[in-house]
C-alpha cells in the first residue's frame, strides 16, 4: 500500500519545490539573474531529493509513462495553486481546459 500511495505524495511535495524554483523569483525581480539561478539551485536539489526516490519507489508499482502522466498532472495542479497563490495571477477558463486536456491524456495512459 506504500509503494502507491508514497509516491504521489513526495511527487506532489517535490513539485512544490520546484515550482517555487522555477517561478518563485518572477516574484523579486528586482533580485540580479545570478541570485535567482543559485537560489533556484539550492531549492532544485530538494527536489530531486524527493522526485528521484518517488520514482524508483513508483517504478515497483507503476510503469514509467504512468508515472510521467501523475508528474505531469501533479505539476498543473501545484503550478495552479502557486500561481494564484504566490503570484497572484489569475487562472482563466482557457488554461483550465488546456489543463484539463493534459489530465485526460494521464488518465489515458493509466488506462493502457
Amino acid at each position: 500500500m506504500i509503494d502507491r500511495i508514497a509516491p504521489p505524495l513526495m511527487l506532489l511535495l517535490s513539485n512544490v519545490f520546484m515550482t517555487f524554483a522555477w517561478y518563485g523569483h518572477l516574484k523579486h525581480k528586482s533580485a540580479p539573474l545570478w541570485a535567482a539561478i543559485i537560489v533556484s539551485w539550492g531549492i532544485a536539489f530538494f527536489e530531486y531529493c524527493l522526485a528521484v526516490p518517488a520514482n524508483r519507489m513508483g517504478s515497483n508499482v507503476y510503469s514509467a509513462a504512468q508515472l510521467k502522466g501523475m508528474q505531469e498532472v501533479i505539476t498543473l495542479a501545484v503550478f495552479a495553486g502557486f500561481s494564484v497563490l504566490y503570484l497572484g495571477q489569475k487562472i482563466t477558463v482557457n488554461h483550465l481546459i488546456g489543463f484539463a486536456f493534459i489530465a485526460v491524456g494521464a488518465f489515458f495512459v493509466f488506462k493502457a
